[in-house]
């Protein structure tokens, strides 16, 4: 004999259910780190493409990993402090080598909240002087965002500056048996962003200079000119391999036309539209987004990105 259950009873189901189906989710889309190959020596970590969310834990951008006999490089030391934990666990799951070197490519919060854990495991942290203003001005407002997202994971997170800094536009660095290039062009997304270039493996870490897969973010501390002659630094070493600080690894091709194009084409156009005297609002509304509009984010984040580009072409 069946017995049919109360409101009250299938109320309380339907609540487990969604309960079970809440929490199987949440493990479901828990972030993994794991480093694949991209050249002898040469791992990356693809991070998420979309938004930071409390289950990719900040980490939704691109992390490279370089193995030497002396020791492990890392580049760029993820968004928490526990993100950057994680991190090294998915090292060791590819080597035993110590990370002796971190490399932060810029100044946005993935690049470097991380940085305080690996000091506290030994590790030398780098940067290029021109992040040391940006890192310092918004460390706070780094925390003071992720918080909302991270919650509890952003536990033990400290903004904490890198150990050495680097000054010159090139700099060439010897690291267990391997030469280690990095370029710096005045930044771009943000002010220290850099280039990790690999001259014997041809593979180049871009950080924030390169985003394929889904549109960039022209920020109020960005400058589209200066990216430009970033990109146009890594163009001239014809890299075989780019890990992108955002999207998979790819080609020179992917780059110039997802990232190098869009911030051309907006500075063309806003530069016209402020010589010729037209307003804002009809700069950006006349801009022909169309051949990027089919990457992630795109339909929020091209305003923002057309508007800024016409201030900046405004004060210039």
């Amino acid at each position: 004999m069946t017995h049919a259950r109360s409101p009250r009873a299938r109320r309380f189901a339907r609540v487990l259910l969604l309960a079970a189906a809440s929490l199987f989710a949440s493990v479901a889309v828990a972030v993994e780190v794991r480093f694949e190959p991209v050249a002898p020596g040469v791992y990356a970590f693809v991070g998420e493409k979309g938004a930071r969310t409390f289950a990719n834990e900040g980490l939704n951008a691109n992390i490279g990993l370089v193995v030497t006999p002396a020791g492990a490089l890392l580049i760029d030391s993820g968004a928490s402090f526990q993100g950057a934990r994680q991190i090294h666990e998915a090292v060791r799951k590819v080597t035993a080598q110590p990370v002796k070197w971190v490399i932060n490519t810029g100044g946005q919060d993935h690049r470097w909240l991380g940085n305080g854990y690996f000091i506290g495991q030994g590790a030398e942290v780098i940067a290029h002087t021109h992040a040391r203003a940006d890192m310092l001005a918004r460390g706070g407002d780094h925390l003071t965002g992720l918080r909302n997202e991270l919650k509890e994971k952003l536990d033990g997170t400290v903004p904490t500056l890198p150990t050495r800094w680097l000054a010159g536009s090139d700099e060439t660095l010897q690291f267990g048996g391997m030469t280690v290039e990095v370029k710096h062009r005045q930044g771009g997304h943000t002010p220290g962003d850099l280039l990790v270039w690999l001259p014997q493996q041809r593979v180049v870490f871009s950080g924030d200079i390169v985003y394929v897969d889904r549109l960039l973010g022209v920020l109020p501390f960005s400058h589209t000119g200066r990216w430009l002659a970033s990109f146009a630094a890594l163009e001239a070493l014809q890299p075989a391999q780019i890990v992108p600080g955002h999207g998979d690894v790819c080609d020179l091709p992917k780059a110039q036309a997802q990232t190098r194009d869009y911030l051309r084409a907006l500075r063309t156009h806003m530069k016209k539209a402020v010589d010729d005297g037209i307003d804002i609002s009809a700069a950006i509304r006349r801009f022909d987004a169309t051949p990027w509009m089919g990457l992630l984010n795109a339909a929020e984040l091209h305003p923002g990105n057309a508007s800024r580009t016409y201030l900046e072409l405004e004060r210039e």
